[in-house]
């Protein structure tokens, strides 16, 4: 019996050894596969002090300790208010543990929220630096690190919708100023059309290269100047050539003229700005075309037509991140990081029809140091867009039953769609829009009879009436624009159809919201809640009534004459926006 034992266990020993071994021989191909998949985390810290460099590779796969200890005295910084020293701290953990998305949150919201406003509002273009610094760490290292973990793309979405495209912030309207010059030279003529052109563009320089004409073109650039023989550098220097021709000799600008009007200079245009807005931006012209066509605003004229979204606008990029978190990470079981994003979606949304429209205006701003001398400040001036309300309406009907399928309570949407409708309601009967507004009234009497509010109402008059009354009570920057320019764009309407004493009753009305406001808020120290001059308010009703697709056009062409002949002092002051009004009409 123990002879049969012994033979046992030696026996076990031979075919553990001889599994070792074979196992020994698979390491080094499971080592090559993990390095493959970016699965290795032995990078060496930078900058690190040498105990703490030495420590992490002295202890190998204990190494986990020291990232608690880092996390515990980076949290214990940032209680503290020592930003800088808790991003220094971040930084080496997301070299530690690369596949946690967390330190990357971390690490950016420090950057975006906590450190940009540490500095002063006086110092805008600092505190930008630090907003940008934030969104981009996690877009251009944490996602890619983390391509599936939905928190990152919800979180660089809040810092577009929220930092950026609030009005929380002190510097917003900086911030939001910074965006649009971005971003407005790459979107060519904002048709959907051209974002499907830049959807077809070749991927890489070598793809564009392939055409012989390109070729041409660029080797002309080159022979005007050598900056263009970088290939690394060739579109960056293409971009800067067509925006900035004078940091560039007059030789290379003459080949962009020479080339002028041709398919060469169209096609590498494309692909130039279509490069630059994957590679820079991170942001895919194919999913921006399926935006558009599912989020863009309706086109009155013809409902069938898609109309680009406004990527200038931050709430746009909001949308962007959070959709492509959704079709990356999403999840067919219902997920708290899922409905958060969701909301992102529709929120950004709400944003574009609430202050989708954009005018940028200059101010006349006395100087700090010598109150005589006046500066010139280009500001940013929102206000709103309903062609956006039936892409929103939609949106939110799509996800409550998204969420009612997976056994959800659906009452967490049921709310802001309540309160979307009523807001409606008052925003498109301010714009003189009375049948829509009824239409929306009575789906609002149909799908929420229980609500008090709308129980109380015996009327579309009435219930406006009474949310007019109480929006006015604490009107925000928000509930101000929409009250003033809506008022002023009915007025025109009114004026428009010679009703003028409606007309004088509603841009009177307009008039006393805004000094009311202005003497509540328009000795704020900074810029952040202030409303232009009622003078460029006027400008922005007449030109969302100009340009409201819900009115007949000779409605809207006729009264142009009318305030030219009786209102000349109107008339003067929209010419001097002359150059804005061309703009947006």
């Amino acid at each position: 019996m123990r002879l049969r034992e012994i033979i046992i266990c030696i026996f076990c020993v031979l075919a553990a050894a001889g599994l070792f071994v074979a196992g020994s021989q698979q390491l080094d191909k499971i080592n090559a596969h993990r390095s493959e998949m970016k699965l290795v985390m032995n990078e060496p810290l930078e900058n690190a002090p040498p105990s703490l460099a030495f420590a992490t590779v002295a202890l190998g796969a204990f190494r986990g300790l020291i990232v608690d200890v880092l996390w515990i005295r980076a949290d214990q910084l940032k209680e503290e208010g020592k930003f800088f020293d808790a991003k220094q701290l971040a930084e080496w953990i997301t070299m530690l543990q690369p596949r946690f998305g967390a330190v990357w949150d971390f690490h950016g919201w420090n950057m975006a929220y906590n450190i940009s406003v540490s500095i002063p509002a006086s110092r805008p273009q600092e505190r930008w630096q630090w907003v940008r610094n934030g969104y981009e760490l996690i877009r251009d290292k944490g996602i890619p690190m983390n391509p599936k973990n939905i928190e990152l793309y919800r979180s660089i979405g809040w810092i577009f919708q929220h930092k950026i495209g609030n009005v929380m912030d002190d510097c917003h309207k900086y911030y939001k100023l910074q965006l649009y010059h971005a971003i407005k030279p790459l979107l060519g003529d904002e048709t959907q059309e051209y974002f499907i052109k830049l959807a077809q563009t070749p991927l890489s320089i070598d793809e564009a290269l392939a055409d012989p004409c390109a070729v041409k073109f660029v080797s002309e650039l080159a022979a005007a100047d050598r900056k263009f023989l970088k290939k690394d550098e060739l579109v960056v220097n293409y971009l800067s050539l067509r925006q900035q021709p004078g940091r560039f000799p007059k030789e290379a600008f003459a080949v962009i003229d020479k080339y002028r009007g041709t398919k060469t200079l169209e096609d590498f245009d494309i692909f130039a700005k279509a490069y630059y807005l994957r590679n820079r931006w991170k942001l895919e012209p194919e999913l921006m075309v399926r935006l558009n066509e599912q989020y863009g605003p309706i086109d009155y004229k013809d409902p069938n037509k898609v109309l680009p979204l406004d990527w200038t606008q931050a709430d746009v990029h909001a949308m962007y991140w959070a959709a492509l978190g959704l079709e990356r990470a999403g999840k067919e079981e219902y997920s708290f990081d899922e409905l958060s994003t969701d909301r992102l979606v529709f929120h950004a949304i709400q944003n574009l029809y609430t202050r989708g429209k954009m005018i940028i205006y200059t101010s006349k701003i006395p100087s700090k140091d010598d109150p005589n001398k006046i500066t010139e400040q280009e500001s940013v001036f929102l206000y709103p867009d309903l062609r956006m309300f039936d892409r929103y309406d939609s949106l939110l009907r799509v996800l409550k039953e998204k969420y009612r399928k997976r056994g959800q309570d659906d009452e967490i949407l049921n709310v802001p769609h309540r309160n979307m409708l009523k807001r409606a309601v008052l925003l498109f009967y301010q714009a003189g829009h009375q049948a829509k507004a009824l239409q929306i009234f009575n789906t609002l009497r149909k799908e929420y009879p229980n609500d008090q509010e709308i129980k109380n109402a015996e009327s579309l008059n009435d219930f406006a009436r009474t949310r007019l009354l109480q929006e006015l009570k604490d009107a925000g920057i928000s509930d101000a624009t929409e009250i003033i320019t809506l008022m002023l764009h009915e007025g025109y309407a009114r004026y428009a159809v010679h009703d003028d004493d409606e007309a004088f009753g509603r841009e009177a009305m307009a008039k006393e919201v805004y000094d009311a406001y202005m003497k509540e808020f328009g000795d704020e120290g900074v810029d952040r809640v202030a409303l232009p001059s009622f003078e460029i308010l006027r400008y922005v009703g007449l030109s969302s009534f100009l340009n409201d697709m819900r009115y007949p056009e000779d409605m809207r062409l006729n009264l142009i004459e009318r305030i030219k002949i009786e209102r000349p002092d109107l008339f003067e002051k929209l010419q001097q926006q002359e150059e804005a009004v061309l703009r947006e009409m």
